[in-house]
Order: C-alpha cells, then sequence, then structure tokens
C-alpha cells in the first residue's frame, strides 16, 4: 500500500511538473512572439561557461529577424529588445516604470548588493545623485596630466619589453595603468604598477579578473537567477578581497575625517554622503560606501583596459586607420608646439574620437540592459508584459544590425564622422547604457582612452604579432559576463621617429 502511495504521489509530481514544463514553453508562443525552445532545465541559456553572454546576444537578433525576441532565463521568461523605439521608452520615456534592474546580489553579500550596478530604488536614487558629482570635466581636467604621466609609462614599459624582447600582454599592460589612474582619480592611492606590473591596488584589480568555474557561478547567479544567491551565499566579488578592501577604504575614511584630510575624490564624496545623510536622518553604513568604491574600481578599471586592448589590437590590423589617426594626433601635437595634448584638446580631436566609439560599437562591455517592469506594460498593441517581467535591452545586437550598421563586423570610424553620425538612428548605439542608469564613469572612461591612445600612438607604430589572432578570431571570456578578451593579445611595436 506504501508503495502504491509514493507512486501516486510521484506521479502527481511529474504531472504537476508536466503542466508546468509546458506552461513555460508556450509561454512566448502564446504572445506572438519568435523564440527557440528551451532547455528544460537552464531554458534559453544552455551556452553558459561556453560563449559570452554579450556574442550570445548579438547572435540572437542575427537569428531573428524580429527585434522583439522571447527567452527564458532558466524558468523565468524575458524580453529580449532590439529596437530603438521600444529601447527609448524603457530606458527613457518611461524610466520610471523600468527604475530597478533584475541583476541582483543578496543580503549575504553586502558589497555586492548594495554598490550603484546592482542596488536597486530607493537606494539607488539616493546614492547616484550624491556621487554624480565627482565625475565633472573640472575633475577630469585636474587629472589630466597626472593621466598623460602614466601613458606615457605605459609607452616606456612598451619598450623596455621591446628591448628585452618580451611579449606585451595588452590586458595586463592596460589593467595595471588603469588601476593606477582609477586608483588616484578616486581614492587618492599612488600606485606604480604600470612601472613593476605590482602594487597592493594592483593586486585587488587582478583578483576581480580571476574567473573559475565557482566564481562564473556566483555571477551566473547574480546576473540571472538572484534567488540563489542567498542559498548558497555567491557573492559579486571574491570575499577575500572585499574584507580587504572594505577594512582599507574604512582606514582611509576614517584617518581623512580625524585629521580633515579632503582630496575631492570619490573617497570624500563618500564622506561627505556619509555627513549629509546623518544631517537628513539616514544613515549610511561602512559596507555601502565600500560597496560604492568596490564596485567603482571594478567598473573603472577593467572595462577600460579591456577596451584599449580591442582598440590596439583593431588599429594593429588597420594600418590606414592608425595612420590617421596619428596624422591628426601629430597635428595637433604642432598646433601646441609639440606640447602634451590636454583635455580640451583630446575632446575636440574628431578622428580619435571616432576610432573610440567604433571600438565600443563593436565591442561594447556589456552588451545589454536589464530591466524589470514595475506594472503590467503594453509593449505595442499585441502584448502586454505582466509586472515583474525583465526586459534586455539588446545594445550589441542593434550595434551589429546590418539596418543600423551596415557591414556591421568591419571596423570603421568613418560611420562616427560628423557628416555621418546624423544618420546614426537614436538608441541604436548605447555601449554606455542610457537614461537615469548609464554609466556613471562614462567620461571618466573616454578621458582615460583618448589618453592613453593618442601616446600610444604618436610614440609606436602598431603591427600585428604572427601567432595571435586578428579581430575576427579574438576569443572572449566565458566564465565572466562582461565583453572582454578570454585570451592574451599580444602586437609587435615599433617606435616612431
Amino acid at each position: 500500500m506504501l508503495l502504491l502511495i509514493l507512486a501516486a504521489v510521484l506521479a502527481g509530481l511529474l504531472g504537476w511538473l508536466a503542466v508546468l514544463f509546458h506552461q513555460r514553453n508556450q509561454y512566448w508562443a502564446r504572445r506572438g512572439i519568435p523564440h527557440t525552445p528551451p532547455h528544460p532545465i537552464v531554458g534559453s541559456f544552455s551556452f553558459l561557461f561556453k560563449k559570452n553572454v554579450g556574442i550570445w546576444m548579438r547572435d540572437l537578433r542575427l537569428q531573428h529577424s524580429s527585434p522583439l525576441v522571447g527567452i527564458w532565463v532558466f524558468w523565468k521568461p524575458v524580453l529580449v529588445v532590439a529596437d530603438p523605439q521600444i529601447a527609448r521608452r524603457v530606458l527613457i520615456q518611461d524610466s520610471d516604470l523600468f527604475r530597478n534592474r533584475y541583476i541582483s546580489s543578496g543580503k549575504s553579500d553586502p558589497i555586492g548588493s548594495q554598490n550603484l550596478f546592482t542596488v536597486n530604488d530607493p537606494t539607488w536614487t539616493n546614492v547616484r545623485r550624491r556621487l554624480t558629482y565627482i565625475f565633472t570635466a573640472a575633475k577630469l581636467k585636474a587629472m589630466q596630466e597626472f593621466t598623460t604621466g602614466k601613458s606615457q609609462d605605459v609607452v616606456n614599459r612598451i619598450k623596455e619589453y621591446n628591448s628585452e624582447n618580451k611579449p606585451v600582454d595588452l590586458r595586463v599592460l592596460f589593467s595595471d595603468v588603469t588601476t593606477d589612474i582609477f586608483g588616484t582619480f578616486a581614492f587618492g592611492i599612488q600606485t606604480d604598477s604600470v612601472k613593476t606590473g605590482d602594487s597592493v591596488l594592483r593586486a585587488v584589480t587582478r583578483t576581480f579578473q580571476e574567473f573559475d568555474v565557482y566564481r562564473g557561478m556566483c555571477w551566473l547567479s547574480i546576473f540571472f537567477w538572484p534567488g540563489l544567491v542567498d542559498i548558497f551565499r555567491f557573492s559579486l566579488f571574491p570575499k577575500k578581497t572585499t574584507d580587504f578592501f572594505k577594512k582599507t577604504v574604512n582606514e582611509i575614511i576614517e584617518y581623512r575625517i580625524k585629521n580633515k584630510v579632503e582630496k575631492s575624490d570619490l573617497l570624500d564624496a563618500l564622506i561627505k554622503m556619509k555627513k549629509e545623510g546623518l544631517d537628513e536622518g539616514q544613515e549610511f553604513d561602512d559596507n555601502l560606501l565600500a560597496a560604492q568604491a568596490t564596485i567603482m574600481l571594478q567598473g573603472g578599471f577593467d572595462t577600460t583596459a579591456g577596451t584599449l586592448t580591442f582598440t590596439m589590437n583593431e588599429l594593429a590590423h588597420y594600418p590606414d586607420i592608425q595612420e590617421r589617426l596619428y596624422n591628426e594626433l601629430v597635428e595637433a601635437k604642432e598646433q601646441k608646439n609639440n606640447e602634451d595634448l590636454g583635455f580640451n584638446d583630446l575632446e575636440k580631436l574628431t578622428y580619435l574620437n571616432c576610432v573610440i566609439k567604433e571600438v565600443l560599437r563593436k565591442y561594447p562591455p556589456m552588451g545589454w540592459l536589464d530591466r524589470v517592469a514595475a506594472t503590467d506594460y503594453p509593449i505595442n498593441a499585441k502584448l502586454t508584459l505582466p509586472r515583474g517581467t525583465p526586459v534586455y535591452v539588446n545594445a550589441i545586437g542593434m550595434h551589429y544590425d546590418p539596418q543600423y550598421f551596415p557591414d556591421p563586423h568591419v571596423f570603421n570610424p568613418d560611420r562616427f564622422l560628423p557628416e555621418n553620425e546624423s544618420s546614426v538612428v537614436p538608441f541604436s548605439y548605447m555601449p554606455f547604457g542610457d537614461g537615469p542608469r548609464m554609466c556613471i564613469g562614462m567620461r571618466f572612461a573616454q578621458m582615460t582612452m583618448r589618453t592613453v591612445i593618442s601616446e600610444i600612438v604618436l610614440n609606436l607604430q602598431l603591427k600585428p604579432k604572427p601567432g595571435f589572432p586578428t579581430p575576427d578570431k579574438v576569443e572572449f571570456e566565458t566564465k565572466g559576463l562582461f565583453l572582454l578578451p578570454g585570451a592574451p593579445l599580444c602586437l609587435d611595436f615599433v617606435p616612431r621617429n
């Protein structure tokens, strides 16, 4: 009798799961949205750890003619949007209804869950408005001389490696320099990673770049299945690193408060935020302050280093574009009597900015923008999204859509020349996102890239190195979720006269 009861319970359970599975499989079909049948367990994500998410998003757009595609993040239905007009509504026009992100960490991970990248309203609005001012043009201009000096150190290191016949791993080199630049800008910490290849802060950023299967699972959960975070106590950053970083940040903040030290950097902004919060009856705890410092470091050094790596690889394989950029830089230097190019000088260089924009079109660090519908939301006359449905704006998909960017796999900075840029459809190009939650450090990243690129191209000619991939053969990180190199990229550098 007991066996019959157990068999009946098991049959009932299997029947219930079969009904749920059928309902899940038919979710997008019932709504008339194109889709690919999901995997029984992981939904549309059977590619995980085999292909970068950004590349998968790019390919998803190329596979479906419809700008609306239904996917399943495991068992969760998600709408992927590759339509500029709908993107504008989600990110700008109706942003109040799409204020929060699907990405989330848990209570077991206070550093991962309380930073600007993952936290939702009302904390997000409160923190964002208090930190925006640190990225003003005046503060960036004040950093320009330092950034130029660090960029010149990069050139010297490349020349030193040349003399020793040592290959230069571009991502490592650029991670060294972006750690130095952002460390000083945000924390007032002077490091010499670009000269020595190491520093206390570089040891921290190096751990941020290490992805094994476990850390890949952590990020997978936070980005796509947040409910698992507290169950398995996953974290956005390695715990040992965040403990060290939290302790260091809090010690610097306490020292500055006690000794009345002001440096007008990120830590000063956090100190000010804490004081203003107390005056307004709000308490910003140490975890929240450390969370902002940690995510700013992650976002400030690694994505910029990756973009610089892709830039150099493209320039080396397109010598005509490289020489055109070199000539623009030489002309700008001559107009300044060969003095270093300043913040305003670099900002005005048309072709330099076209090169950067085109690199970011091909390699946006995060190729999709996730939002969650706060209410039932009509996408069009036929489709209304239920409240709580995630929406992924497929930015990289639009970057590679031939109707917006002809011959999308070709590196062509001319797309962004003044006479051509007006034809770029608004919201078809979003390497930094858009709307209220767009990247807070966009201008800092642009300043860093302009400076490093200009110093290298002015002093060194870039050439492909035998045995390393052309741009169309580059490997991408598969365990991490940002669009970054997954294998070393090296070039040959020839000093210019």
